[in-house]
């Protein structure tokens, strides 16, 4: 094949009179070939490793009724296997030790210039195939035979067999002619059913069934893309962002993008984030009886959860979450995330004592998503006082009683504002048994020092603290100010167990304020 090309390629230079563009052409399909034939063998076996499959941590967790509630996710029926542990036989496509990953069908599939897609029917995968290969195995490219231009388009071949462009007629636009003049989203776009299938940035969207996504998800049963969107490319707000958004494959990462997506005209006006207040904060002398209207309570949960080096978080799913911004004293330089926090209160945030540093000034930033990109509604807050807890100590190994109290600026005991992106989190009434489900979220450090501008979350189970305190995990690291809480996500530099403050949400839900937590990794 790649000696065809080469063939093909000084065939077009010397031979035709070629133009700079079809020179590019044919070697840009070289190159591709190339790129095939690595990737053909570097992941012909299955991808999935030891390092990503964390369940290893119920073996830290205490015994129970293991099949009571159903702890199998997808549909999976489980089976106490004896006192201490359990069995879910999954229904294909899903496997794991609770059925909330997907099989990787898709290694023998060879979807060569496509993308493997996931199906709930034998034999559980399909080959989405870039316009002009050809299914079943998208490896035969025949431009415009037949046309794959729409509503009216005309299609001209390129010089290659894969190369070709649309005509669009009036008012078409798209690589297929596919997005029509009334092709626009209106509010959010949360009811957006176009044909735009292209982001901002120009790159292609993935399939939502396709493998390269659900592979990356940390629970199925959240992620209910197999079931619940189309099975297609198309741009679409299952999850209630600002606009529509799809996920792509950027230098072979999984990432996600906002689409390019006209708005409709007259669907609504933008308004500018509330600024921090200038009135003189009154000082509370006790914290007042009635707060907010509910705590711990966030938004209604939507359909999709986006991954970006964990899960990406939805519009309003933490809206008690707070990025503490610093910068030096008696400076005017942007502002800047160096640390997370919870509100408890209309005006006071709990954060780690280790944030704090007296020699900065302090901001908060409230009801946000994307730290680059705030959205109208988010709220900013001076901080005019920091408490740590009376017995904060650090040591190079652990922070302990590692809590501090950020005071709010505000008016007539009134610092930030219930919305639907800013509520309480509830302060904890008993103490939480082991195995209960938790969620971390933040914008911090992951261990390759990488820093995400959006919010991002992951679940976690608390563990035995007695487990945890053995020598082979934290030993006498860990003492009674800390929980050890095990990461579902994994991966071979993630950390695997860490401990952190957790403050209750629901009734079976807590949150965790999760800064730099110690970490240990599984033996």
């Amino acid at each position: 094949m790649i000696s065809r090309l080469v063939f093909l390629l000084c065939f077009t230079v010397l031979v035709q009179k070629a133009t700079p563009s079809d020179i590019l052409d044919v070697l840009g399909d070289v190159i591709n070939a190339l790129a095939d034939a690595v990737v053909s063998t570097l992941f012909d076996e299955d991808t999935d490793t030891s390092d990503k499959d964390l369940d290893w941590l119920y073996e830290l967790l205490e015994p129970e009724d293991q099949c009571n509630p159903n702890p199998c996710h997808n549909d999976g029926v489980c089976e106490v296997v004896d006192d201490d542990d359990f069995r879910c036989s999954c229904p294909p496509p899903y496997k794991g030790k609770t059925c909330q990953k997907v099989r990787n069908i898709c290694k023998k599939a060879n979807c060569v210039r496509g993308e493997c897609t996931v199906t709930l029917t034998p034999p559980y995968y399909e080959c989405k195939c870039k316009e002009p290969y050809q299914p079943p195995n998208c490896k035969v490219a025949s431009s415009c035979n037949p046309s794959p231009c729409l509503n009216g388009g005309t299609c001209h071949k390129g010089v290659t067999r894969s190369s070709f462009w649309c005509d669009c007629p009036a008012n078409y636009t798209g690589k297929l002619c596919q997005v029509g003049p009334d092709d626009c989203y209106e509010e959010n776009g949360e009811n957006y059913r176009g044909n735009v299938s292209e982001t901002v940035e120009g790159l292609e969207c993935l399939p939502w069934n396709a493998y390269f996504i659900l592979s990356e998800a940390v629970d199925l049963s959240e992620y209910n893309i197999l079931k619940e969107l189309e099975h297609n490319n198309l741009c679409r707000n299952p999850d209630g962002d600002a606009r529509p958004w799809c996920f792509v494959r950027h230098k072979n990462e999984l990432t996600w993008e906002y689409c390019k997506v006209r708005k409709c005209f007259g669907s609504g006006n933008e308004t500018e984030p509330i600024e921090p207040n200038e009135e003189t904060t009154e000082e509370p002398t006790l914290i007042p009886e009635e707060d907010f209207a509910t705590c711990g309570q966030p938004q209604t949960k939507r359909v999709a959860a986006r991954i970006y080096r964990g899960m990406k978080a939805e519009p309003g799913a933490y809206p008690w979450q707070v990025s503490l911004q610093v910068r030096p004293k008696g400076t005017d330089i942007d502002f800047g995330h160096y640390c997370g926090g919870i509100l408890i209160r209309s005006c006071w945030v709990l954060t780690a004592a280790h944030c704090i540093d007296n020699s900065t000034e302090k901001q908060v930033v409230l009801g946000a998503m994307n730290l680059k990109k705030l959205d109208p509604d988010v709220q900013i807050l001076d901080v005019v006082e920091a408490i740590n807890h009376e017995d904060y100590r650090e040591t190079p190994e652990a922070w302990y009683n590692d809590i501090a109290l950020l005071r709010l600026k505000g008016s007539e005991g009134r610092c930030a504002n219930e919305t639907e992106t800013v509520r309480t989190a509830c302060l904890p009434t008993e103490t939480f048994p082991d195995k209960t489900e938790c969620t971390i979220s933040g914008w911090g450090a992951t261990e390759k020092a990488y820093i995400s501008n959006h919010l991002l979350y992951a679940p976690v189970l608390l563990l035995s603290q007695k487990r945890c305190m053995e020598e082979k995990v934290y030993g006498n690291r860990l003492d009674g100010s800390m929980l050890c809480a095990g990461n579902m996500k994994g991966g071979v530099d993630s950390c695997q167990v860490c401990v952190c403050v957790c403050v209750c949400v629901r009734a079976r839900v807590r949150t965790c304020l999760y800064t730099h937590p110690i970490c240990v990794y599984a033996p």
